[in-house]
Formats: C-alpha cells, sequence, structure tokens
C-alpha cells in the first residue's frame, strides 16, 4: 500500500472566490472553505490578481492600463494581503495560518524544492495550515521564459503557468493522498454544454491506464472561465504527474462543502487507479 506523507493538496480557482452579480469576494465561499481547512491540509488558491482588481476599482472607481504584465502585477500585489486575511478571519482560531509564494524556481532547483517541501511537511505536525499562491507580484511571464531558458529545454521543467500546474506539483512533492480542484463547475464532462454528462469517474487498472484514459477525456475539452486560464483540458494535462504519483485526483465546485467532496456526497469527477465504478 503507498504511504502518503500529506492527506490533502486542495486549490481554488479565482473565479470560485468571486461573485460576479456584485463584483466582489464571494465571502460565503471563502468562509465555508476556510472553516473546512485543518492541519494535513495543503491549501493552493488563486484569486489575487482579481480581488487586487476589483479592490482597486472600489476604491478609485477605473482600471488600470497599460502592459498587461505590469497590470496584473499591480492588481496581484494589492490583492494578495486581502485574500490572505479573509482566510485567516475565518479559519479555525486553534490553527496557524502560514502564507508560501511560490516561483518556477522553487520546483526547478533540487535544493529549493527540498527546502520547500520539508517547510511544508513540518506544517501539521506545527498545528498550521500553509496557503499557497504562486508569486504573479515578481514572477512575469517574460522573466518565467528567459529563466527556463538558462535552464535548457523548458520541457520538463515546472512553468509555474497557472496554480492548478502549482497544485499539482506540490501534491506529487509531498507524496499527497488525495488533490482536490475545486472550479465552478461540478467536474468534468462528456459535453460542457451538457449538464448531465458529468463524468463520475475516470479509472483504470493502473496509472498508466488512467493516464490514457485522462487524455481520451482531452479530446472532449474546450474553452475556460477567464481570459489567461486552460480551462478542463489544461487541468487534465497537469494532474498526469499526480496520478503516476499514486494520488487520487477529485475535481468539483466550491459551492459544495469540502467533506461532502471527499465523502463522495456531492458530485465531482474522481481520477485515479482502481477506482469504484459507482458511487
Amino acid at each position: 500500500m503507498a504511504k502518503f506523507d500529506i492527506e490533502l493538496v486542495g486549490k481554488v480557482g479565482s473565479m470560485a472566490l468571486i461573485n460576479k452579480e456584485y463584483n466582489d469576494i464571494n465571502y460565503n465561499v471563502i468562509a465555508r472553505l476556510s472553516k473546512e481547512l485543518k492541519p494535513g491540509y495543503i491549501w493552493v488558491t488563486s484569486g489575487a490578481a482579481e480581488i487586487g482588481r476589483l479592490d482597486f476599482i472600489k476604491r478609485n472607481g477605473y482600471e488600470l492600463e497599460g502592459d498587461s504584465s505590469e497590470v496584473k502585477t499591480d492588481y496581484s500585489a494589492q490583492g494578495q494581503s486581502i485574500l490572505m486575511s479573509n482566510y485567516r478571519q475565518y479559519m479555525d482560531s486553534r490553527y496557524s495560518l502560514r502564507q508560501i509564494l511560490v516561483e518556477h524556481q522553487h520546483f526547478n532547483n533540487d535544493v529549493k524544492r527540498e527546502y520547500l517541501k520539508n517547510l511544508l511537511l513540518r506544517c501539521p505536525k506545527q498545528n498550521a495550515i500553509p496557503i499557497i499562491n504562486y508569486n504573479d507580484p515578481l514572477s512575469t511571464e517574460e522573466i518565467i521564459k528567459m529563466e527556463l531558458i538558462q535552464l535548457g529545454s523548458s520541457e520538463n521543467y515546472f512553468h509555474g503557468i497557472d496554480n492548478d500546474e502549482t497544485a499539482s506539483q506540490v501534491a506529487c512533492l509531498v507524496k499527497a493522498k488525495r488533490l482536490l480542484i475545486l472550479t465552478s463547475v461540478d467536474g468534468i464532462y462528456n459535453d460542457v454544454n451538457d449538464k448531465n454528462s458529468l463524468v463520475e469517474f475516470i479509472s483504470g487498472s493502473s496509472c498508466y491506464e488512467v493516464v490514457e484514459n485522462i487524455e481520451e477525456y482531452q479530446k472532449a475539452c474546450y474553452g475556460a472561465s477567464r481570459k489567461g486560464a486552460g480551462g478542463a483540458k489544461a487541468k487534465l494535462e497537469y494532474i498526469k504527474d499526480p496520478i503516476m504519483n499514486g494520488t487520487e485526483v477529485i475535481i468539483a465546485s466550491s459551492k459544495y462543502k469540502l467533506k461532502d467532496i471527499l465523502d463522495g456526497v456531492a458530485p465531482s469527477t474522481r481520477i485515479g487507479v482502481n477506482l469504484p465504478s459507482k458511487k
């Protein structure tokens, strides 16, 4: 039986944390998620750039213009503190919150990778919950490309394109039992326009067979929830590494309780080796 060092790595997307009707943080979602976090969980959160953008508009009455990288940097720097203060406000007061900002270099350098791993593995023993975000304010796409070129062929390196990739690499790093990716929909669909076509399980007798089945479902995936996001196809690509590492992956909507998702009560797509054919 495989040995896992961390119970759960979870990730929530930007749009799951935003109330589109009011152009504000969805406080109900972030409060519910925060209350369910506990030691043994590692949480990867998006949302800093979008929350920073909404906060800037609220305070100034207009949006920033100019170089898109600089605008994203400024919004992310403004949104980080807001995002973390909300997690801290609603999280169980018995637990410590530790913000960890990562960049591609922390996964592509063996020394930094090991240091990050040990930092994360110490958290459960110290009654702490690490909340990870990619360090957008100080790591633009141009900088990433330049540094990856210096490493040589970029195909075998972590790019840090979005937090789905970050969460998948964290799950591999700490040998997580489960990787939960929360989105604005219930999971992976055979037909994204047919809500009755939810794929409940993608499984196989080995990790290799599971990856082959994932690739079949990728053929039906298109579109994304926002500009710059990779959508379901990218999510399925990123999770191949955790699957090969023995991790079970769950893709579900942020509108459900974590416990209900993990217990199989809420709708979701579960991906892994030798999963049951039905709930």
